[in-house]
């Protein structure tokens, strides 16, 4: 992932670390941090606070400790009014003595979602207010290299809604609910690119990834993650019949109850996706004029976070 469009950014902070986050946290923003672990270290940590104040210390909304000695594990925990809550202990490993890695924290209305170099780790449910949180902080043997705010995505609005042709992808607005229908103005070309971000439900089966084709019942790619059977079905429906499906993938890069980020890059003979950031297909274009495809469904047991058109 890139934090070359971040709202803000912090490049090659010292350690310890403490920056402001402008504007404080929004819920479906992200923050990202790229950095590597010292070869001795013993822990690390992130904290979102309230403020920066030592004495007294500041409430810390969430508190992300990797500790590698003894037992490997990851504390998180809250303080308040200067008292540390109860702990929560995952007993993982996701960072290694020595070796890089991407941090990404989804922000949520109710909890925050961590992953480590692309494969979700933990939820940690909110203590404080997210509200008050204005500050992030970075103290232990690790270095960064970076630190990303990321913005909300842009989202393009239900089909129903779009009035104005002329008004920017980029500033439309987000349709949570699911079906979601949303207009691909001027429709597909060489080069653009669908990002989709979400959720899928706890006890979710399946949901489905449709670009469709103007004035018709046509498909020209359907993406339909099987979660049960841990199948991900690739097809196109043309002339009022499915063609042959397609379903060979290294490994099912999705699970019931995560976070999970789709991005559908269209080339010139292909559609190439990848999830989480790791590519996991090609599929070659059934429909030859792309631009005839101009609109995007999602549907299933999937809660949407944001769909991005670049």
């Amino acid at each position: 992932m890139s934090v070359s469009n971040p709202r803000q950014s912090f490049l090659n902070p010292a350690i310890p670390f403490a920056g402001t986050i402008l504007g404080g946290l929004l819920p479906g923003e992200m923050v990202l941090i790229q950095g590597s672990v010292q070869s001795d270290a013993d822990r690390f940590q992130v904290d979102f606070t309230c403020g920066s104040s030592v004495k007294p210390r500041a409430d810390v909304a969430f508190h992300f400790n990797p500790r590698f000695k003894r037992s490997p594990c990851i504390v998180c925990n809250s303080l308040q009014k200067e008292r540390w809550g109860r702990e929560e202990i995952l007993y993982v490993k996701p960072f290694s003595h020595g070796e890089s890695f991407e941090l990404l924290i989804l922000v949520l209305k109710d909890k925050f979602k961590v992953a480590v170099n692309g494969g979700h780790v933990l939820e940690y449910k909110h203590r404080v207010d997210l509200e008050r949180v204005d500050t992030l902080s970075i103290s232990g043997k690790v270095n960064i290299q970076a630190v990303g705010i990321l913005p909300s995505p842009s989202e393009v609005l239900p089909a129903a809604s779009l009035t104005n042709q002329e008004q920017p992808e980029k500033d439309q607005k987000l349709q949570t609910r699911v079906p979601f229908r949303g207009e691909l103005a001027k429709g597909l070309s060489v080069g653009r690119t669908i990002t989709i971000k979400g959720e899928t439900n706890p006890n979710a089966e399946g949901f489905a990834v449709n670009l469709r084709v103007s004035g018709g019942s046509d498909i020209a790619l359907h993406l339909n993650p099987c979660l049960k059977k841990e199948v991900f079905v690739r097809n196109s429906f043309l002339s009022e019949c499915w063609g042959p499906e397609e379903k060979s993938l290294d490994s099912f890069p999705f699970s019931a109850g995560q976070y999970f980020e789709m991005i559908i890059r269209c080339d010139s003979q292909q559609f190439r996706v990848a999830v989480n950031g790791l590519h996991q297909l090609d599929y070659k274009h059934r429909v030859q004029d792309v631009s005839c495809v101009t609109q995007l469904e999602v549907l299933g047991d999937v809660t949407l976070l944001g769909v991005n058109i670049l």
